[in-house]
């Protein structure tokens, strides 16, 4: 399942496939490990810069164009600073996924159901 992202911006939505193979917690490393990748190594952030840099390791179309970053910097950054800590980045990954939204609700729900 594709989903746009911003103007023109397209990924094809792998996480309720890789959720189901890794499980939640291999999951979640697995997306720690896409921002490490992302980041600017130097502020531990992802720029606009180191997203620029790195938009095709996301799976991204080759060369996105200025505004399409700093569309998808704006969608995730939360606390207004211009950049994406690993928080904002996973909580945007997530979002982009309506399956995997769908999935975390599920969860949210078997766990209130056990207390």
């Amino acid at each position: 399942m594709a989903h746009a992202l911003g103007h023109d911006v397209v990924f094809e939505d792998f996480f309720p496939s890789m959720v189901e193979k890794l499980g939640g917690e291999g999951f979640l490393k697995e997306l720690s490990n896409g921002f490490r990748v992302l980041m600017d190594e130097e502020k531990e952030v992802i720029t606009f810069e180191s997203l620029k840099k790195n938009s095709e390791l996301l799976g991204l179309k080759d060369n996105m164009s200025d505004d399409e970053v700093m569309c998808m910097l704006s969608e995730g950054d939360l606390d207004g600073d211009g950049c994406l800590n690993e928080m904002e980045f996973c909580v945007l990954m997530v979002r982009l996924s309506p399956d995997l939204m769908d999935i975390s609700r599920m969860w949210l729900e078997e766990t209130l159901a056990k207390l």
